[in-house]
């Protein structure tokens, strides 16, 4: 059975929704981030960062969200969740890699000094300069999509799912309001049968 080790609305969601399309049974350990559960001699075993996700899959022990992500899809190939050519691989990394450092991190760098950080480290004016950033990151995924289905050819990709978490972090920012194609692609994904729980749905449940 496979265990991923976290709790929603982090990004095992990403993890959670590439389980869910494949039809792949897993556990669930939740792990609190706030109450310091990740820093646990048993967690850190896993993953030294005190970070999640955790996918433990037999001996495979793998972290990084995107990157247990290629594994699942690469395992499962007949999901046909990697594409076929070199080329349009080549394009599904680019833009994982550009949703990871170019949008997602200003989005952290938010969190960071909105309620992360303890009040007297976080600094308010660098919130403003990373939306000010994710906005201008957002605007050239909007571009892209404009005559787009997927993020890659003509079916749903690891990129597609990497994307739809990632601006669903945005939506809950309040920064795709300059990115009607994006909003429209977001609740394309979220309306897919395997979609996983949303950010927003992910505090409801802690805070219920």
């Amino acid at each position: 059975m496979i265990k991923l080790y976290g709790t929603p609305p982090t990004r095992v969601i990403r993890v959670m929704w590439l389980l869910n399309e494949l039809g792949l049974e897993y556990e669930i350990h939740h792990v609190d981030l706030l109450k310091g559960e990740a820093q646990r001699e048993d967690f850190l075993a896993l993953n030294p960062t005190a970070k999640v996700p955790v996918l433990v899959d037999g001996d495979l022990v793998l972290t990084e969200s995107a990157a247990i992500q290629l594994y699942l899809a690469e395992k499962y190939p007949q999901a046909g969740f990697i594409p076929d050519s070199l080329e349009e691989r080549a394009q599904m990394y680019r833009w994982i890699f550009f949703l990871m450092t170019e949008i997602e991190q200003p989005l952290w760098r938010i969190s960071r000094h909105t309620f992360l950080y303890p009040e007297n480290k976080r600094l308010p004016q660098d919130v403003e300069l990373a939306k000010q950033e994710c906005r201008e990151m957002v605007s050239v995924l909007e571009r892209h999509m404009e005559d787009r289905d997927f993020i890659v050819g003509n079916r749903p990709s690891v990129a597609d799912f990497n994307a739809a978490y990632t601006l669903d972090w945005v939506n809950t920012e309040a920064l795709l309001d300059a990115a009607p194609r994006l909003r429209e692609y977001l609740k394309t994904m979220y309306a897919r049968p395997a979609a996983p729980i949303t950010i927003a749905e992910g505090f409801a449940a802690m805070e219920g």
